[in-house]
C-alpha cells in the first residue's frame, strides 16, 4: 500500500507587527522591531492609500524568513458606525455608505471639474448680499 505524505505549510517569520509610520509615502518607513524603510504599501483592489507620518500601521513580515515586511493598513476608527456601514474619510471630507440612509457626502463635491457643493466661503458671502 502506497501512502502519500503531505507536508503541512511552514510559517517561517510570518508574523504581524504594529508601529508608527516614520517615513510617509509608498514605499513607507515604520518603527516595528526597529526602524524599517522601503515597506511596500498594500490596500484592497481599486483603493489607493498612502500612510501619513505617525499613523499606527499593521505590517506583515512576508517572505521565507520575514525579510520583506509590508504595510497592510491602519487601525480602524469606526466609532459611531453601525453594522453594514462603510466610511471613507480624508481629513474633513468623507463618504458614508449606509444600508438604511444611502450615500452621504461631506465636503466639496466636484464632478468632471464642476463644483456641485458646498459653495466656497467667498461665494456664500456674495450670495447673502
Amino acid at each position: 500500500m502506497f501512502l502519500s505524505r503531505r507536508e503541512s505549510p511552514r510559517q517561517v517569520g510570518g508574523q504581524a507587527l504594529v508601529g508608527p509610520v516614520t517615513v510617509p509615502g509608498d514605499p513607507a518607513g515604520a518603527y516595528l522591531e526597529g526602524e524599517r524603510r522601503g515597506l511596500a504599501v498594500y490596500a484592497p483592489g481599486g483603493y489607493h492609500w498612502i500612510p501619513g507620518l505617525g499613523d499606527e500601521v499593521l505590517a506583515l513580515k512576508a517572505g521565507e524568513a520575514g525579510e520583506s515586511p509590508c504595510v497592510l493598513g491602519v487601525a480602524s476608527q469606526a466609532a459611531g458606525l453601525r453594522p453594514g456601514e462603510v466610511l471613507i474619510q480624508a481629513g474633513e471630507c468623507s463618504i458614508l455608505l449606509s444600508p438604511e440612509n444611502g450615500v452621504e457626502i461631506r465636503g466639496r463635491l466636484t464632478v468632471n471639474g464642476s463644483v456641485l457643493g458646498p459653495l466656497p466661503e467667498a461665494e456664500k458671502e456674495e450670495e447673502s448680499c
